[in-house]
């Protein structure tokens, strides 16, 4: 038996591990979701309905045909907040924190599947850093439950303020968006309250930033010196932020915050603004929004969060290298730089490979949607399958209302947002022998 599983049909790339981990996480989700113990009515829930579930939950994007805090029962949502935790930190990182609980080495093949889970070039102190985030994982989450539970408790009986509070504390945090409240209403009911806006923003963005970059920070005392890579990600993510609440406050002035004062359009516009960096909440109705300010949601859905988080899109780096490529190509220079680093060439071609294959992803995904749920408006679709690409959630309101064709668009849609075009790519390649490099002679092509 040692001999077959040493062979090299059942010796899996770690980009391979990676998809099929994900897949088998959510069809048992499904499989569970769709048992009777799981919906409030304690009735057998259709398999595609579960599947499109676990689906978001495993790929924290926030997306639901059913409304969460009324259609699953109190053990269906543990089911999906466990999903959402499991697929927020990566399951290697949830096995690997077995692995420590019981006191099992962790081997080579682990580490560099951990290495591929947590998006890292190094596999030196990948277990550290498997460690650190756990611990950072676990004590913001309790931190922020406590503070959302103590304003619900405002609202709400205490034991349900509780339950409330770390619901949504893992939620935001893995960048997920589901929500208890009822009525597809996400966190509109709050939209002027700064404790659950200071708090849901504040998870979102820890979530989104990526574990290094924040291991970075903490050391930063000790080096006094901040990585290429986390300055990047700090600078990119304050543009981004800053730029998306000042556009979003001055689109919708005269529209959805109209009626609010002025601190209350402040909060929203900048809750807006870090919400579709792949959390899913929101305070105000997105379906009401001008068509502009929904253009330039899909934008910041599309870019998304940071590697190595828990959020999705092209993320942060793959925009910024090909915004300085850009740059080094107006001013004559074929290398590119930033912050006085050059970056290696192999590294520009994958993020362009990143924003060709997202590009591809979501054309045919919202041209398939026009066919399955006879659309005209493209907007419509092409802001529903961003979403799900990029792991946001967020709807102008046809996810409800998604025919069987269409939910399984999404399904597929939200599944490779969350593992990575990329990843499936490098997955399902066809694997090839090592042979010594090749150099063709040059062939001069016509661009542009």
């Amino acid at each position: 038996m040692r001999n077959i599983f040493s062979n090299r049909r059942f010796n899996p790339s770690p980009h391979r591990v990676l998809v099929t981990g994900f897949a088998a996480t959510i069809l048992l989700g499904a499989i569970l979701l769709s048992l009777p113990f799981a919906s409030a009515q304690h009735q057998a829930t259709s398999f595609l309905t579960a599947l499109f579930t676990a689906t978001s939950a495993v790929c924290v994007t926030g997306l639901v045909v059913v409304d969460t805090g009324t259609y699953w029962s109190t053990a269906g949502q543990v089911i999906i907040l466990a999903l959402i935790q499991v697929g927020g930190l990566g399951f290697m990182t949830m096995a690997t924190f077995m692995f420590l609980l019981l006191g099992k080495k962790i081997g080579l093949k682990t580490r560099l599947l951990m290495q591929a889970s947590l998006n890292q070039n190094h596999l030196q102190g990948i277990v550290n850093l498997g460690k650190y985030v756990l611990i950072f994982t676990f004590a913001t989450e309790f931190f922020f439950a406590a503070a959302l539970a103590w304003r619900f408790s405002l609202d709400m009986p205490l034991p349900r303020a509780l339950w409330f509070g770390l619901f949504h504390s893992i939620s935001a945090f893995n960048n997920a968006g589901f929500d208890l409240f009822g009525q597809f209403g996400s966190l509109t009911g709050y939209v002027q309250d700064s404790t659950v806006n200071l708090c849901i923003t504040t998870l979102i963005i820890l979530g989104g930033i990526g574990f290094s970059v924040i291991v970075d920070l903490t050391n930063w005392r000790q080096h006094r010196k901040l990585t290429t890579h986390t300055r990047l990600v700090l600078l990119v993510s304050t543009g981004l932020l800053v730029s998306g609440t000042l556009l979003f406050y001055l689109f919708e002035s005269d529209n959805v915050l109209q009626n609010y004062s002025w601190t209350g359009k402040i909060l929203a516009s900048y809750f807006q603004s870090v919400t579709p960096r792949t959390a899913g909440y929101n305070t105000v109705d997105i379906g009401s929004l001008h068509s502009y300010t929904q253009m330039l949601l899909i934008v910041l859905m599309f870019i998304g969060a940071s590697p190595g988080s828990t959020g999705g899109g092209i993320k942060t780096t793959t925009f910024a290298v090909l915004g300085s490529a850009i740059l080094s190509l107006a001013r004559g220079n074929i290398d590119v730089t930033i912050f006085r680093r050059m970056v290696p060439r192999d590294q520009v071609a994958k993020s362009l490979a990143i924003l060709l294959l997202a590009i591809a992803l979501v054309l045919v995904a919202s041209t398939a949607l026009l066919y399955t749920e006879h659309q005209d408006n493209f907007l419509l679709t092409l802001f529903e399958t961003v979403s799900a690409f990029g792991t946001v959630g967020l709807t102008m309101g046809l996810t409800p209302h998604l025919s069987e064709a269409g939910r399984v668009i999404i399904i597929l849609t939200m599944f490779l947002g969350r593992v990575g075009t990329m990843t499936a790519v490098l997955a399902f390649a066809a694997r090839t022998r090592a042979t010594l490099p090749i150099k063709h002679p040059p062939g001069n092509i016509l661009i542009g």
